[in-house]
């Protein structure tokens, strides 16, 4: 399951934008992880899965969905008020998963957040009141929050899972400092739609 790339209700036409919400993390992070994806993505190679590696890494907090252009400032508007009072926080993600799509048109390799879920549990549900305040899907329930490191076509789960799935937790567990590398500090919502993005940031 990797909500990001789920489809919306319908597709977006006249009149209509999609839209979703994601954390963004610290750039000086990402240069770890950019290091700790290519090892992963070259690993799965051997099991004949060609990975491509994610342009940016995010933690979903809705559905992709589709809006109306005249209901994203209203929207963006209720969801800043209603993130508002939340503080900062941190959160750990180092259980390696593999997840699909909602119509198992593509495959993910992520990182499982362990700590830090009650947090992102809290704000979904801040989340969902907006969504439902437009007449919008809400968020998945039991969600498994993850931030995304690579993707394929196609449901390859069963490559990707037994033995090497074991292989990429070996490659994980031993990348240097990685308890230190894989804890982070949340600091901010974003939310795109289309090529627009706002950022709320958090106490």
């Amino acid at each position: 399951m990797d909500q990001p790339l789920r489809a919306g209700a319908g597709a977006a036409g006249e009149g209509q934008a999609p839209i979703l919400l994601l954390f963004s993390l610290a750039g000086e992070i990402q240069e770890e992880l950019l290091e700790l994806r290519e090892l992963l993505v070259s690993h799965a190679r051997r099991y004949a899965v060609s990975l491509t590696a994610m342009e940016e890494f995010h933690i979903s907090l809705s559905q992709s969905v589709v809006l109306r252009y005249h209901w994203i400032n209203p929207l963006v508007q209720s969801l800043k008020e209603r993130v508002a009072s939340f503080y900062r926080f941190f959160c750990t993600a180092s259980q390696v998963k593999v997840y699909t799509n909602q119509h198992k048109t593509r495959t993910f390799v992520g990182l499982e957040v362990s700590c830090g879920h009650s947090q992102l549990l809290e704000l979904v549900s801040e989340v969902d009141k907006v969504m439902e305040e437009f007449d919008l899907p809400t968020f998945y329930k039991n969600p498994s929050f993850h931030i995304s490191l690579a993707w394929c076509a196609g449901d390859l789960t069963d490559k990707l899972e037994g033995q090497c799935l074991q292989e990429l937790q070996e490659i994980v567990d031993g990348f240097e400092d990685s308890a230190f590398l894989l804890r982070f500090q949340w600091d901010q919502i974003r939310c795109r739609s289309g090529n627009k993005f706002f950022s709320f940031p958090l106490r």
